[in-house]
């Protein structure tokens, strides 16, 4: 059974600002590809069709990406970004 994923307060904040559900960032790190990240934290982005408006433009596509810390019973999300082409 894969390890839960939980969300820290400023994951949640930055996904509130950035346009990304809870659904796509588990998408993302769940069957996303792993980058490498700061500080010795991981990285998962995936490209998911998007097809909509965001800031007065429409885009096809919109890439998640979820920094994490895997600790020993949980993934934890510390933040999100939200990239849209």
């Amino acid at each position: 059974m894969p390890k839960p994923i939980r969300f820290s307060q400023h994951a949640r904040e930055q996904m509130a600002e950035r346009g990304a559900t809870e659904d796509e960032v588990v998408e993302a790190v769940r069957a996303g590809e792993q980058v490498p990240a700061k500080r010795g934290r991981l990285g998962y982005r995936r490209n998911l069709q998007y097809d909509r408006l965001w800031g007065g433009r429409t885009y096809a596509i919109k890439q998640v990406l979820a920094i994490i810390v895997e600790e020993s019973d949980a993934i934890i999300v510390v933040t999100v970004y939200t990239f849209y082409f």
